[in-house]
């Protein structure tokens, strides 16, 4: 464990999750409690989209609490709502702006400058930034608004962050720095990453892209839909305890704990020797020098009865978050004949659902409407100038081929017509009597 003694010579990565970008925080609370100064000493925090809102929740001291309960809060309001995502009161930008321009302290630019980097993708270009020295408390939530922007998911402009547009800096760099030693590397999706759910599927195919790798399975193809259509928040809470445990053995298998827990989980026995297994990581146990104990076994949440004795503040702040609205309408909405009678009376309904929340998305859109025009004109004219130019291209390779008629000879400087004749060696034709 020497390459995680120094302060500052590591840093953490969290990929993109969608929905799912609870995993992070149970990784960062397993983190916090055995192995704090991996926290403590890292020099700089990465992320895409929600791995970027992990990224500012551990600058800014967020406590576990505070992040499972905004994050499920958010999930229980998409299960409310009878369309879900494409309901129309579905507006997670507004949202998560809201939260952040609430919750993060005054002086957040100088505490996530050189120690936060976020990924971004520039319009229209998709070349990847990295944006780690903020000038004012805005950037910084300017620039987390532009990492979780999805084109056509969140709105069809897409936000501004110094005078130039951005989106999700998942769909061009989604785990940054993944390729470098001194990185720990954090996902929800089985693949070749540090801290990754262990896969138990046999495929041994994988799909490179957006910097990040992915297994092909049926469990990461589950993972990806729910990572954008909200499921359940007893499975984003499960998902929470699985990245618990999957930083938990990224811990013991490097050494980086007292204990070894997991063990004592599975079998209630002290651990046996290594024996050399092989693993999912990317780095084959050789990352940075470390060497890797094979024996520690993969834990998965069902195979932990009693999760509050190994982490009682995150199964505390889990069962907090999860807990419904005990009113009788609230109940009687979630039960089988309110359900009924939601999507029974759609028709009638929606259409003024869609009229109100519209039009108060319209009032907060306002102060926006010039630049946003602005922006539009201009990439309708840019629009309008590649297609002239096509056009013109097109027309000037049609007019510029040459054009004969067929009852007229090839001229001999065409390329392709048949060297001249000379009339004296022109074979004369026999002579008849």
């Amino acid at each position: 464990m020497h390459c995680y003694e120094e302060e500052g010579s590591w840093d953490l990565s969290f990929s993109g999750a969608g929905f799912l970008g609870l995993y992070h925080v149970g990784v960062t609370s397993c983190l916090r409690e055995r192995a704090p100064h991996l926290l403590r000493g890292a020099r700089r925090f990465y992320g895409s989209s929600s791995g970027a809102l992990n990224a500012i929740s551990i600058i800014s001291g967020q406590t576990v609490d505070f992040c499972c309960s905004h994050l499920l809060g958010m999930v229980k309001h998409v299960e409310r709502l009878s369309l879900g995502i494409f309901h129309p009161a579905f507006a997670p930008i507004e949202h998560i702006r809201q939260q952040l321009q609430d919750v993060l302290p005054t002086d957040i630019h100088v505490l996530a400058s050189q120690r936060l980097g976020i990924s971004l993708t520039r319009w229209p270009d998709g070349q990847n930034i990295i944006v780690t020295d903020f000038a004012t408390r805005r950037e910084v939530i300017q620039a987390l608004v532009c990492a979780l922007y999805i084109p056509f998911y969140c709105g069809t402009i897409p936000p501004e962050f110094r005078g130039e547009r951005y989106f999700d800096g998942g769909l061009s760099n989604n785990l940054p720095f993944a390729d470098s030693p001194s990185t720990i590397t954090v996902s929800p999706f089985h693949g070749t990453v540090d801290i990754c759910p262990q896969s138990t599927s046999a495929s041994i195919h994988e799909l490179n892209t957006f910097n990040a790798s992915f297994q092909i399975s049926t469990k990461n193809f589950f993972l990806g839909f729910a990572s954008l259509i909200a499921p359940s928040p007893e499975m984003i809470a499960d998902n929470c305890r699985q990245g618990y445990l999957d930083a938990l053995r990224f811990l013991e298998r490097r050494g980086l704990t007292k204990e070894p827990v997991l063990c004592m989980l599975v079998s209630k026995e002290p651990p046996a020797p290594a024996n050399g297994t092989q693993d999912t990581d990317h780095d084959g146990g050789q990352k940075g020098g470390l060497s890797v104990n094979w024996s520690v076994p993969n834990v998965l949440v069902k195979d932990v009865p009693d999760f509050e004795r190994l982490s009682p503040e995150l199964e505390a702040a889990l069962k907090k978050a999860c807990m419904r609205d005990t009113s009788p309408w609230a109940q009687f909405c979630r039960s089988g004949p309110g359900r009924a009678l939601t999507y029974f009376l759609l028709p009638w309904t929606l259409p003024f659902e869609y009229v109100y929340f519209r039009s108060r998305r319209l009032v907060a859109w306002l102060p926006d409407v010039p630049a946003d025009l602005w922006w539009i004109q201009g990439e309708l004219q840019s629009l309008g100038l590649q297609i002239c130019s096509r056009s013109k291209d097109q027309l000037r390779r049609l007019f510029s081929l040459p054009v004969t008629s067929p009852l007229q000879p090839a001229s001999p400087l065409q390329p392709g017509a048949p060297p001249p004749v000379d009339p004296a060696k022109e074979p004369r034709p026999p002579h008849q009597a």
